[in-house]
């Protein structure tokens, strides 16, 4: 398929730190030659990186989102094979090929006066890429895990869905923003309204919204259709044995039809970020509400997004998102 690097075992090997006695997670994954054979395997679910950060630099914020899939990937195939952890229920698929479309990104003069517009094309040409890889992973009945890039990916992601099941999606997005501004060129913060834009999205939730950085228009916005959601940080925190079932709560519409799950790491308290901000969830919130969403049955994607590590934390982080990984799967 057109824009999609398929891994093979050979990929992975160098990232895997093997030891006598043990199984690593890497050493049990499935693979495919092509996309069409996903549905002759009996995994449900399919792992998928992408190693861009136009979506972010187009929307005036910095790079990194590009490295969260190395890092992320380097500590999957190193978690152990236990009872607890069964690799051979998921596909390593392999990635967006997204290195042309970095190189032009690197080479527009951000001095041009269409800088961002330029960047929002390339991000449009990302978009179709990973809708229509989207579209073919759950038109085989399997649960796509998307890890990497911006939130702009958030659009591709709905847009796949939605066709692949003939009907507009709901989501619940676990973030600090609600990724709904304008219409403007294509960027890592109107995925969402893209999605709406185009009829692909029904309902829409975002649970753990920072209310300091929420522009009026959007809250107006929210509290005008019935069909988006939102709940602010500040309120949720204010009783940490409450937080989940609020989360659960949130999930009461938004879970009884087919429904993506969007975690934008700027959630996380001190969570190295394309937006870190030093209020929001714990780790372990977060974990929670993983579990809690992957238990229901029409939760049809995953999307990890927005981490952004660098050569000093890239093992933590790596581990972090693996153990996101680890509890969806759970």
């Amino acid at each position: 398929m057109n824009g999609l690097k398929i891994y093979k075992p050979a990929d992975i090997e160098k990232l895997i730190s093997t030891r006598h006695g043990e199984v690593k997670f890497g050493e049990n994954l499935k693979f495919v030659k092509s996309i069409d054979e996903l549905d002759k395997s009996s995994a449900n679910y399919v792992l998928l990186g992408i190693q861009e950060d136009i979506g972010v630099r187009a929307n005036y914020g910095n790079s990194g989102t590009s490295r969260a899939w190395n890092a992320a990937l380097k500590a999957l195939v190193n978690i152990q094979v236990n009872k607890f952890n069964n690799p051979e229920n998921l596909i390593l698929l392999g990635e967006l090929n997204c290195e042309d479309l970095m190189a032009k990104a690197s080479n527009i003069d951000k001095a041009d006066p269409n800088y961002y517009p330029k960047l929002g094309d390339l991000v449009k040409q990302i978009d179709q890429l990973l809708a229509n890889i989207i579209e073919k992973i759950i038109s085989t009945n399997k649960i796509p895990i998307v890890i990497g890039g911006g939130h702009n990916n958030a659009y591709g992601n709905i847009k796949g869905s939605s066709k692949a099941l003939n009907d507009p999606i709901n989501v619940v997005n676990i973030d600090a923003h609600t990724d709904l501004r304008q219409l403007e060129h294509r960027h890592s913060g109107n995925g969402f309204s893209y999605a709406i834009e185009g009829q692909y999205l029904r309902k829409y939730t975002v649970f753990g919204l920072h209310k300091n950085y929420t522009p009026e228009y959007i809250f107006e916005e929210m509290n005008a259709s019935e069909n988006f959601q939102y709940h602010i940080a500040e309120d949720i925190l204010k009783n940490p044995q409450e937080v989940n079932n609020k989360f659960q709560q949130s999930l009461e519409s938004i879970g009884q039809s087919k429904f993506g799950l969007e975690l934008d790491c700027d959630s996380i308290s001190d969570f190295p970020s394309s937006a870190k901000s030093p209020v929001g969830f714990s780790v372990n919130n977060i974990r929670s509400f993983i579990k809690i969403s992957s238990e229901n049955e029409n939760c049809c994607y995953f999307h990890i997004c927005e981490a952004s590590p660098n050569e000093q934390n890239d093992t933590q982080v790596g581990k972090a998102l693996a153990y996101f990984v680890s509890d969806f799967l759970n």
